[in-house]
């Protein structure tokens, strides 16, 4: 009788093992383990003591500031962000080169650096703070300045996220929506909207995901007054100086939790739009 040996067919792209298993090294020791240590060291209260430190009116502010906010400051940055990558892909200025370059400036700059000088133009004696004040408003250290802080470290994400799909899209496109006879709002919702529509959500996702957990840019310009103006990153930090450690990681976990979340629904609509309109596939 005869053996019939069965050799497995090489891959075209091969050490996939190697790879993969080199990925999932990493992911475990630099993500997955560090958030398992995080949920754990919360549990040691137990539920009860776990729901009544999360459930603390000072947490709950703390954790309301810093979520509605992110979610402002993302929701807005999405529409600027949006607008200033189309001008920098479908024209051409004097000095757009050098525009260009300065969007990348959040990536660069320290935070630290950033929020001293946002809290120099907002503060009440600053440039524009000045301004305002006599109208009655306020702007550094209210959830204002807040707000503008993660706007300003979120809308790279933004930009760079939807660029290269605008760069992708070809001009004829809108030419020929406009031939079939669109006009140009039409154009812009019925052809451009579906096409960047994952783009957009990613780059939501990133400027959120980044704006809840910024800190050194909004201390600064915060105030952090408790039930004001207090971020979740703060209250941790402020845990941490109070040697309540569980407390801290109380706080994180929740944080962690509402993102997560957060970010697995936009990554679904995300997945359903590229379905839905054929894009990214």
């Amino acid at each position: 009788m005869a053996v019939r040996w069965r050799f497995r067919q090489p891959s075209v792209i091969p050490g996939f093992g190697l790879t993969l298993g080199f990925t999932l090294t990493y992911f475990c020791l630099i993500i997955l383990i560090p958030l398992i240590a995080l949920v754990v060291r919360a549990s040691g209260l137990g539920w009860g003591g776990f729901w009544a430190a999360a459930t603390d009116p000072r947490v709950l502010a703390a954790l309301r500031t810093s979520f509605v906010t992110a979610l402002i400051a993302a929701g807005i940055n999405v529409v600027f962000g949006t607008l200033i990558a189309w001008v920098l892909v479908r024209y051409r200025f004097p000095g757009r080169r050098l525009f260009d370059a300065v969007v990348d400036l959040p990536f660069a700059l320290p935070t630290a650096v950033a929020g001293i000088a946002l809290t120099a133009i907002y503060a009440p004696n600053g440039f524009i703070g000045q301004l305002v004040a006599p109208l009655g408003w306020r702007i550094a250290y209210t959830p204002i300045g807040i707000t503008i802080a993660m706007i300003f470290i979120g809308l790279p994400f933004v930009v760079r996220t939807i660029q290269p799909i605008l760069e992708e899209t070809s001009r004829e496109v809108e030419e020929a929506s406009a031939t079939l006879g669109a006009n140009r709002f039409q154009t812009i919702s019925k052809v451009l909207l579906p096409s960047l529509a994952p783009a957009i959500l990613t780059g939501f996702a990133l400027a959120f995901a980044r704006a809840v957990g910024e800190y050194g840019s909004v201390i600064f310009i915060a105030g952090n007054i408790p039930f004001v103006s207090e971020i979740a990153p703060l209250l941790i930090v402020i845990r941490l100086e109070e040697f309540n450690y569980v407390g801290a990681a109380v706080i994180a976990t929740v944080m962690l939790s509402i993102s997560f979340v957060m970010l697995f629904i936009i990554n679904l609509i995300q997945a359903w739009s590229r379905k839905r309109y054929g894009y990214g596939s």
